[in-house]
């Protein structure tokens, strides 16, 4: 896609998203619908890496919200289920070299890439899913979140959507990563490349996350360094009524870069007995 045609479409969501009275317009209708189409074919992303930091293009998730004003409900037919609802569902999966197990589902607007394998999960409109990621079962990847290459969500894994406000940036999980049974991870939070989450991690922008693989204690929040190894622990905290214990994440240690991906995943499993 050129810059220009691009520039061109951006300028009309704006230009809509100020004024909804334009939404009649057949022409407006064609915009919105061309940009949602190239967000379901990953010519556009919600959010992207520019050198070191993470982009949100807000007026694409201005497009996706105004996609909903002008899409009415409707019928959609998928043998033995019926669904009524604004959105289609992808089923192109083949010509992506895509694989879907029965009652895995993807949203049209969501981008799936070459490889990804899809179990009986969910990915909603405005995700981006890069190439050989597997998201296993029950697995949800919520509206906007943006998930590297070759990461693994495991079982019940529930990534975070996220449209409104515009300016939000949505849930990253970074090339490689693994992440755990039943993890959950929300509100714009970032997990670095390579990072292995342990089963029941919940992330996020007000959990503390705490490097204690070193004598002084790190603290970090909202973002989950590279290669991390973590696991959820507890914290005392006072309150009105006493002290009580309150959710956290504990990085253990780091994968090494030394070995493979899946060797250094066994590895790391070994050493640090994490549970997936």
């Amino acid at each position: 896609m050129s810059i220009f045609e691009k520039k061109n479409m951006q300028e009309i969501i704006e230009k809509t998203w100020n004024d909804r009275n334009l939404l009649s317009q057949v022409d407006i209708q064609v915009t919105i619908r061309a940009v949602i189409d190239k967000l379901d074919k990953g010519e556009l992303r919600v959010a992207q890496l520019n050198s070191s930091e993470w982009i949100v293009n807000e007026w694409i998730k201005k497009a996706v919200i105004l996609y909903f004003s002008i899409q009415k409900l409707s019928l959609i037919e998928s043998n033995p289920f019926t669904f009524y609802d604004k959105i289609p569902l992808k089923n192109n999966f083949k010509e992506l070299g895509v694989r879907v197990v029965p009652n895995g589902i993807a949203r049209y607007g969501s981008y799936l890439a070459k490889g990804v394998i899809l179990m009986p999960g969910y990915v909603n409109i405005g995700a981006y899913v890069d190439e050989e990621t597997m998201i296993d079962t029950w697995a949800t990847v919520g509206s906007c979140a943006q998930i590297g290459k070759h990461v693994h969500l495991s079982g019940g894994v529930g990534i975070g959507g996220v449209l409104e406000p515009i300016q939000a940036l949505p849930v990253i999980v970074e090339d490689n990563c693994f992440i755990g049974s039943r993890c959950i991870i929300v509100e714009g939070v970032r997990v670095g490349k390579g990072a292995v989450l342990g089963a029941n991690v919940v992330l996020t922008q007000s959990t503390k996350i705490i490097d204690v693989s070193e004598e002084k204690q790190i603290e970090y929040k909202g973002y989950v360094p590279e290669r991390s190894v973590v696991i959820p622990g507890s914290y005392t905290k006072k309150f009105p009524a006493g002290e009580f214990q309150v959710p956290c994440a504990l990085i253990i240690g780091k994968r090494k870069e030394s070995t493979d991906r899946k060797t250094t995943l066994n590895e790391v499993l070994r050493e640090y007995n994490v549970s997936v």
